[in-house]
């Protein structure tokens, strides 16, 4: 293997896809190695046939300046995940240094998931299992109180993009309404569409957080927002939890101005709040709603045809574009 085809690994792929990576590449794993992490870049660095691109995950590892002054001769950033609010694109964009993220591959299987909270928080499947599990059921009788139909709800989504879409056209099939905010007003579709997220949630039984995370999207969903919503709202997030003001949410949740939440992110993870994991009116999932085999394979795939096309020196297949 040309020792110019290396990769520095910086994420933590399973054996298979290590495996198929290294079959191809000449891979510098970090969780192969017990340096920590700043050693680690540094004796990449100083090797003779240094690395010219890097593998690197959701979160966890900030591509910014520092991470580009510690190993200078990266020309590529390939990121295993959709959001991109880890790598500091415009700092890329000066050094010349090529990005290429996870674009569609998670977008069905986040979708999936994200009807899948919005039914087991309104039809309160999982506290109904807990009820049979603890063998409530022959003590106390029926499950009470009863869950609500997603048939006719209102369905606000907070980003209509590839996953938001994907929910909408999932939710459409149950009958419920759907409306949305984006950065603007997509005209190939016939939602309504909010220029404010607070107008949304007031026009809405659930809200579905599906945007990417920058600078204007942290906290997009505030006090505000839920209040806006109402005691009857329901708030699903498979983004990032920082899209999410957690503190309002749990005290929204808490005072009961809000009905329920099913939350797949959060904002210090893996660390959630006490006072979620005791709501039986909230569903938690651990940071997993994108992963499947079948999404994991299709990952594989794509990593490697990005790999290939920079050492061939062909344009990435999912390239990000960097807007002025």
């Amino acid at each position: 293997m040309a020792a110019t085809r290396r990769v520095l690994v910086l994420c933590r792929l399973s054996p298979a896809s290590l495996a198929g990576l290294a079959a191809r590449f000449s891979l510098l794993d970090r969780h192969a190695s017990s340096l920590s992490m700043e050693a680690f870049l540094a004796a990449a660095a100083a090797d003779d046939d240094p690395p010219r691109l890097a593998l690197v995950p959701g979160g966890g590892v900030r591509v910014d300046a520092a991470f580009l002054d510690a190993v200078p001769s990266l020309r590529c950033v390939v990121t295993v995940s959709a959001g991109l609010n880890h790598i500091d694109l415009p700092e890329c964009a000066r050094r010349g240094v090529a990005v290429a993220n996870a674009a569609g591959v998670y977008s069905s299987d986040v979708a999936d998931h994200a009807v899948a909270l919005v039914i087991d928080v309104l039809r309160r499947v999982s506290a109904a299992d807990r009820y049979v599990r603890r063998g409530l059921w022959p003590e106390r009788g029926d499950f009470l109180p009863l869950g609500s139909t997603l048939r006719g709800k209102r369905v606000g989504i907070v980003g209509l993009g590839s996953i938001g879409s994907a929910v909408a056209r999932r939710l459409e099939a149950f009958g419920c309404v759907v409306s949305y905010h984006s950065r603007g007003r997509k005209h190939d579709v016939s939602y309504c569409y909010h220029p404010a997220v607070r107008d949304l949630a007031a026009c809405s039984d659930v809200l579905v957080v599906a945007c990417a995370l920058t600078a204007e999207t942290r906290h997009v969903v505030d006090r505000r927002v839920l209040d806006a919503l109402g005691s009857g709202g329901v708030v699903v997030n498979v983004a990032r939890g920082p899209n999410v003001d957690e503190g309002e949410l749990v005290r929204a949740l808490a005072e009961g101005r809000l009905a329920g939440a099913g939350l797949d992110v959060f904002e210090d993870e893996p660390d959630v709040p006490a006072e979620l994991m005791a709501m039986d009116n909230v569903v938690l999932t651990p940071h997993w709603a994108a992963f499947t085999p079948e999404s994991i394979a299709d990952l594989d795939h794509l990593v490697a045809g990005n790999l290939e096309a920079f050492f061939a020196g062909a344009p990435l297949l999912t390239p990000v574009v960097v807007s002025d």
